[in-house]
């Protein structure tokens, strides 16, 4: 097993990390949380690069938009964008990937495997931003349910995230044959 990441690797983090930040400016304010393609991005790099260096390319995402770089959706970035009310769903992303490294790395990358370890990371990614929701809304608007959060801001994108998925897997099989031909 590698240890380091080549020029090779390192380029396909950065060109992942311009994609999710591309697929997060591909926005519709709909409520509190924006629907974007970001999730789409996610999952696509998970499958292309594999989950160490699709979770590198996730972190090198959050950091330039902790940074200031506009990579967040509606073109924001700043700390104070990763520390509001979305915040966490951003985070999740990460967690996300971790997951999906894990499971990958325990179970092999079989398709069914694939898809699962993006599911058990989507869902742990609605946890830990409802959670986070819930605690900055509340802190800054007052006290606010968890059902209440869950409605505004996981349950209408159940089914897009699923399709988002879904694509994902279907690209990401056809595109990691080519981008790792050698």
């Amino acid at each position: 097993m590698k240890k380091t990441f080549t020029a090779l690797d390192l380029t396909y983090c950065a060109a992942c990390a311009a994609l999710m930040a591309v697929c997060s400016w591909i926005s519709i304010e709909v409520g509190p949380v924006p629907f974007t393609l970001q999730t789409f991005a996610v999952f696509l790099t998970l499958l292309l690069l594999g989950g160490k260096r699709g979770t590198m390319s996730i972190l090198v995402y959050i950091l330039l938009g902790a940074i200031g770089v506009p990579v967040f959706a509606g073109f924001s970035g700043s700390l104070s964008a990763l520390l509001g009310t979305t915040g966490g769903y951003i985070i999740g992303f990460l967690a996300a990937g971790l997951i999906y490294w894990l499971v990958t790395a325990l179970l092999g990358e079989k398709l069914v495997v694939q898809a699962a370890a993006m599911v058990l990371g989507n869902l742990v990614c609605y946890a830990i931003g409802t959670v986070w929701f819930v605690e900055v809304y509340s802190a800054t608007n007052g006290a606010v349910g968890f059902a209440m959060v869950l409605s505004w801001c996981v349950v209408p994108y159940i089914v897009p995230d699923a399709v988002k998925l879904v694509l994902a897997l279907a690209l990401g099989k056809r595109l990691r044959k080519i981008l790792w031909k050698r």
